[in-house]
């Protein structure tokens, strides 16, 4: 606050003004970028020209007031106080220069804001525990508001503030959709089920609101409806089996037809809540590079799935996918949030036992029966790679693994825990992408098994993938490596930018979208931090609440 008023001191009263309308609670890097902003602009008004509000002014304000089509909170951008302070100011005799000047910088402060925050992001990703080092590029806040000040079409001059993601638009558009469904009262106020399930063929007394419903949510076509003039449905019929199909297949459920605790949960959901998880998932999606600069690995951790992108463009037809297995839903156990860059894989690895894991389960057991670890094809071993010198099992090296001294390791094969090939993107976490012998658990719709690394349904579609930029790793010869005498470990020509993300709604180019249970507690903890940001002393508003005495004459 200081600061901004030294560098306003001497000036002409409109800039005096500005300087003293800045808000003392604002971050020292808004603060600046104000005093960027006027200093840029001569100290001359943004907003306003002869005593009237600009076109782009009353654009701009239009948009703070429907900030939650953007999946963000209007009452962070306080677009209603401004509207009614713009029409005191219409309605006034003369006001002067401070009340505009006023004005002025709320509604830049508030624009500040709105770009940062649908840029950037409304928090840091590191205070919910995430580790995503993401280089954002250079995005010049003072600019890109003294831009939004003359733009031709301040609706477009936002749009391109947003992510350049195809799939953040698709979520966008849906979100839209979700906010009229969350309107219907009583949409999905369906009748408890009858007893733990209501299979196909079988009476429910919710049969014609379960129609609805599927009906409105897009999973129902319109041919499935019975013709108005007769009688709705008393049971679960042919075209409603299909229609839950496709529900439980949209929200990671099996889809067997069947109207059962899990399916009626997810069916009974409150759409406010799937509004919510949409919202949720654009906020993460702002953590990401505005920009692809090359083309990535992405895996979405509650949708179990993996995303190998051709290009820097999110085309679904350019995406190689495949079916994924993550950590298991406890604290020491969950696959982290994060990025790094996959740089090398090894086929027919060693499973080196993480100590914890050594400690847990292999030292009582080998302690039991020191057979175990042969059984297994497991040996203790002294030294930190794969030259590392085999040691005999005696109880005297058990205890030795036990103190970290000596480690376990399992041995190249058809049944090592990490199958035929890892894929490796050096971490902090140890984390890494690898196949697995345990391949029925594929077949599993909720599919967080594992210890915290990340097991893929087609590792061999994945190394062609990752080996492309060398043509002489065909899938003859990645066939072989996985089939040969040794461990090899081959470096990639081009290192892979890999995204470990967290979206528990995904929209589809095809005009559906995806909803996934929130398996690690993370949207409930970004719920909560968004909460967090500032006191609400006053409940939340209605959007496209009237503003009093605005008319659009009174703004011409």
């Amino acid at each position: 606050m200081a600061a901004a008023c030294q560098a306003w001191a001497g000036a002409p009263p409109a800039a005096e003004a500005l300087a003293h309308r800045l808000d003392p609670d604002a971050r020292p890097r808004d603060r600046e970028a104000l005093v960027r902003l006027y200093a840029g602009a001569q100290d001359r008004l943004l907003w306003s020209d002869g005593g009237r509000p600009t076109t782009q002014a009353l654009a701009l304000l239009h948009e703070l007031r429907l900030a939650d089509e953007r999946g963000l909170d209007p009452e962070d951008y306080p677009g209603n106080r401004l509207a009614r302070q713009l029409v005191d100011l219409v309605d006034s005799p003369g006001p002067g220069s401070a009340a505009w000047a006023d004005f002025d910088v709320g509604l830049s402060y508030a624009a500040l804001r709105f770009l940062s925050d649908l840029h950037l992001g409304r928090i840091d990703p590191a205070s919910v525990g995430h580790n995503l080092t993401v280089d954002r590029g250079a995005f010049d806040l003072p600019t890109a508001l003294a831009h939004l000040a003359v733009a031709a079409d301040v609706d477009a001059a936002v749009d391109a503030v947003e992510p350049q993601f195809e799939h953040y638009a698709l979520l966008k558009k849906q979100l839209g959709i979700y906010r009229e469904l969350a309107a219907e009262a009583g949409l999905n106020d369906l009748p408890p089920l009858p007893r733990r399930s209501v299979k196909p063929g079988e009476p429910y007394a919710g049969a014609a609101k379960l129609a609805h419903l599927l009906a409105a949510v897009g999973d129902l076509p319109p041919s499935g409806l019975p013709p108005s003039d007769s009688p709705p449905p008393e049971s679960m019929t042919p075209a409603l089996v299909q229609a839950l199909k496709a529900f439980q297949a949209r929200h990671g459920r099996k889809p067997d037809g069947a109207l059962g605790a899990r399916t009626f949960a997810a069916l009974t959901r409150p759409m406010a809540a799937r509004v919510q998880q949409i919202e949720l998932t654009m906020e993460r999606w702002r953590w990401l590079p505005a920009k692809l600069t090359s083309a990535p690995i992405v895996v979405n951790i509650p949708q179990f799935r993996l995303f190998a992108f051709e290009s820097t463009e999110d085309s679904e037809s350019r995406m190689v996918q495949m079916d994924v297995i993550v950590g298991k839903a406890f604290a020491a156990t969950q696959t982290p949030v994060f990025t790094a860059d996959m740089t090398y894989l090894v086929f027919r690895p060693y499973w080196d036992v993480p100590y914890h894991i050594a400690l847990k389960e292999i030292v009582p057991q080998a302690r039991a029966d020191p057979a175990s670890l042969e059984k297994h094809q497991m040996e203790i071993v002294r030294g930190p790679d794969d030259s590392a010198v085999v040691m005999p099992v005696t109880a005297a090296n058990v205890d030795l693994v036990a103190r970290g001294v000596l480690r376990v390791r399992q041995r190249p094969g058809p049944n090592n825990a990490l199958g035929l090939v890892k894929f490796m993107l050096p971490n902090s976490y140890n984390v890494y992408l690898h196949s697995t012998p345990a391949r029925s658990l594929f077949a599993e719709s909720r599919r967080d098994f594992s210890h915290g690394c990340i097991r893929v349904s087609d590792p061999v579609r994945l190394a062609e993938y990752v080996l492309r930029d060398s043509p002489e790793w065909d899938r003859d010869k990645i066939l072989a490596a996985m089939d040969g005498p040794k461990s090899l470990t081959v470096p990639l020509r081009n290192r892979i930018r890999v995204f470990i993300v967290y979206g528990t709604a995904v929209a589809l180019e095809r005009g559906d979208i995806l909803f996934f249970d929130d398996i690690y507690g993370h949207d409930a903890r970004l719920w909560q931090a968004l909460q967090a940001r500032r006191p609400r002393p006053q409940p939340r508003q209605v959007r496209n609440a009237p503003v009093s005495r605005w008319t659009k004459s009174d703004l011409r």
